[in-house]
């Protein structure tokens, strides 16, 4: 009895003992828990609508970690990886006793360190906590701590923490940044030879680079691809052909794509780490890439800036803020998608459309482009001359002001700026100044976000849309609001705008488009849409600076058309035509709607006062001498007239010069000195004549 009483008193003992140990173990664990809210801090990272990566911020130590799970990366490296760093991970509690031994004797019988112990979950510890000194202190440390997190966090999490700290050179950190900075591609599918070097990478990080040590990247590849041929987990086939596989030469940029709505994101959550967008990766970097080579072919210090959305949803698909967001001398930190500037004559569809919609004119009725006096406002063309009478299709086609400037004042500008508030647009006016008839030509600021917004009420004529900001602005319906303008009248606007032919040289796409060009030549703007997308492009300098030379035309539409062609998403036809849609010859139409003009009351009227042509230049009488051009022979005389209905017939002598034009200044090369007569005969058969000498 006494014996077993002794035994009993031991085992009594022993119990108290353990118990006492546990308890002081998870004292001493609760006192000093791993830093493990620590190690989930990642780089912050702006994605596609679809979950692809547009761009990544490195953290506030400098480092690209992007958070990375099992299922981010290719089953196959997670296998290779398991397999040479730690077969009975998903075994043990932290420590694998057996691979302790191992390495302990190796390092007995051979004098060195052949192998080592560490498990991955202390590989973990030692990554979220590291040390500088290798001493047994540290190692001692590193294992109380692979015992914590292996209490705290399933195998799976150890696993996730691992690919997303693993140190990969330089300010690497993670599979899914070493496989995008090596590879260029996110690891869900990589070679045999991609993960073996990802697996080989991380126990010298920097001496194995491949872009600046290849011989040891390639030694350290081979040695974990013949482990995998111990392991059994490779085919000794698959080996060989990994271990001839080429070597990345360099390393590359992780994806910075969208700089100003990444910027613009994180300035609205600075804390968050995920950022989702509407964007579409493939189409921003096909526009991307048509903004750098367009870019390259314009002033050092001129800049563009494009915007596509989805008509259907408002989603924006893609937006580019600037030439280079990184550019100085381009201003490229400023955002031109969200700067106000005048839109030139890009509001001039939806005064059409207004005039459509009152009934005021159909495509066919005729205008008149002549010098007008609006109380004061003086209107020009683009190009300073007239084309006297011309149908509203070619008025809207050519971009003529005068027509557009008369339409605006039978409709009244306020009317206007009503219907442009009903897509959500409030175009900007100068302070306590009344919309007036300038906004026709530009003036009045808006965005090309608003213009974008504008044109996608004409691409999709039943439902408004608002576009979002492409972060958390959610696009959507705009409720409770009708459609910017009834169909028939929409389909008009686009059915002319249709029919504007592509710039020289450009791909012909089906696409309904507009230029503009702001006063001084300070923007040149071009926004287009086929049946589902809409895309605006700005080209000018951020300071407001002129640009001479640009235009809609010239600078801007072939970057439309370019980038829309290149974006993947053209191809969607325009709605066909609506019920009660249709194009009427102008004989055909009724009285009222067969000529638009103003009566000296300022109401509409079906007659015109119209004066017959006038021949200003040469004058009748007059005496004339040719210079001489540099090739010797005489210059042409230049031929000028006013009033009169285009087309012009011009007779020199009796003879016809030419086919009939719409311009009223042409050229004529006489034959030879003396009297000459020149006639000219308008559309309406009313002619007149100038008799003058030409002098040698």
């Amino acid at each position: 009895m006494g014996k077993l009483r002794v035994a009993g008193l031991g085992l009594a003992v022993a119990a108290v003992a353990a118990t006492a140990t546990l308890f002081a173990l998870d004292a001493a664990d609760r006192a000093f828990p791993p830093p493990l809210p620590e190690a989930a801090t990642v780089s912050a990272e702006v994605l596609d609508t679809d979950g692809q990566l547009l761009r990544a911020f490195a953290t506030k130590d400098g480092l690209w970690r992007l958070k990375t799970t099992a299922a981010d990366v290719d089953p196959q490296l997670v296998k290779m990886l398991v397999a040479y760093e730690d077969r009975r991970f998903y075994e043990h509690s932290g420590i694998d006793l057996m691979a302790f031994g191992r390495a302990g004797w190796q390092l007995l019988t051979n004098g060195r360190i052949v192998s080592g112990g560490s498990t991955l979950s202390m590989q973990v510890a030692r990554l979220i906590e590291p040390r500088r000194e290798r001493s047994l202190t540290a190692k001692l440390i590193q294992i109380a701590r692979a015992l914590q997190i292996e209490r705290r966090l399933e195998k799976s999490e150890i696993l996730d923490l691992y690919l997303t700290r693993a140190p990969y050179g330089g300010n690497l950190e993670g599979v899914r940044a070493a496989s995008l900075a090596y590879f260029g591609k996110e690891p869900k599918r990589l070679s045999t030879a991609e993960a073996a070097l990802l697996v080989a990478l991380p126990q010298l990080p920097e001496r194995r680079r491949p872009d600046r040590y290849r011989e040891n990247a390639e030694a350290a590849r081979k040695r974990v691809l013949q482990r995998m041929n111990t392991a059994g987990v490779l085919e000794p086939g698959e080996i060989a052909r990994a271990e001839v596989a080429p070597l990345p030469e360099k390393r590359l940029q992780l994806p910075a794509l969208a700089a100003h709505l990444a910027e613009a994101a994180r300035r609205k959550a600075p804390t968050e780490t995920t950022y989702r967008t509407t964007l579409r990766r493939d189409v921003q970097e096909r526009l991307e890439a048509v903004a750098r080579t367009t870019s390259q072919r314009l002033d050092p210090k001129v800049s563009l800036a494009m915007l596509m959305a989805d008509a259907e949803t408002g989603e924006i698909v893609a937006e580019i803020g600037a030439a280079d967001y990184f550019d100085a001398s381009r201003s490229g930190w400023i955002d031109m998608t969200r700067v106000s500037r005048s839109p030139g004559s890009t509001l001039k569809p939806f005064i059409y459309g207004l005039a459509f919609e009152e009934g005021l004119v159909a495509q066919e009725t005729i205008v008149e482009d002549r010098p007008a006096d609006f109380f004061g406002y003086r209107p020009k063309n683009f190009d300073m001359s007239y084309q006297g009478d011309v149908s509203i299709r070619q008025a809207l086609q050519l971009s003529l002001n005068v027509p557009a400037v008369r339409l605006l004042d039978a409709l009244g500008p306020s009317k206007l700026m009503v219907r442009l508030r009903r897509a959500e647009v409030r175009p900007r006016l100068p302070t306590a100044e009344a919309p007036g008839l300038a906004i026709a030509l530009g003036g009045a600021g808006l965005t090309l976000k608003e213009l974008v917004q504008l044109y996608a009420g004409l691409a999709n004529r039943q439902t408004p849309v608002r576009l979002g900001d492409g972060i958390n602005d959610q696009p959507g319906e705009i409720e409770n609001v009708a459609a910017l303008f009834e169909p028939v009248a929409a389909w008009n606007v686009a059915d002319i705008l249709s029919g504007v032919l592509p710039p020289s040289g450009s791909p012909t796409i089906g696409i309904a488009y507009k230029t503009g060009t702001s006063y001084g030549y300070r923007d040149a703007w071009s926004v287009g849409f086929d049946g589902r997308y809409v895309l605006g492009v700005w080209i000018g300098r951020p300071d407001n600076a002129a640009v001479p030379g640009i235009s809609g035309y010239a600078t801007a539409a072939p970057l439309l058309f370019e980038a829309f062609s290149k974006s993947g998403l053209s191809g969607t036809p325009l709605p066909s035509a609506p019920r009660g849609a249709n194009r009427i010859a102008q004989s055909e139409l009724p009285i009222s709607q067969r000529r638009f003009s103003l009566d000296p009351s300022g109401l509409l009227s079906a007659s015109t006062r119209e004066k017959p042509p006038q021949i200003v230049y040469p004058p009748e009488g007059a005496q004339i001498e040719l210079g001489i051009g540099p090739d010797g022979a005489p210059l042409p005389l230049a031929l000028k007239l006013q009033s009169g209905r285009a087309p012009f017939r011009w007779l020199a002598n009796g003879k016809p010069l030419s086919e009939p034009t719409r311009r009223r200044t042409t050229e004529w090369r006489p034959e030879g000195v003396g009297y000459s007569t020149l006639t000219v005969i308008d559309a309406a058969g009313r002619a007149a004549t100038v008799g003058f000498f030409v002098r040698s």
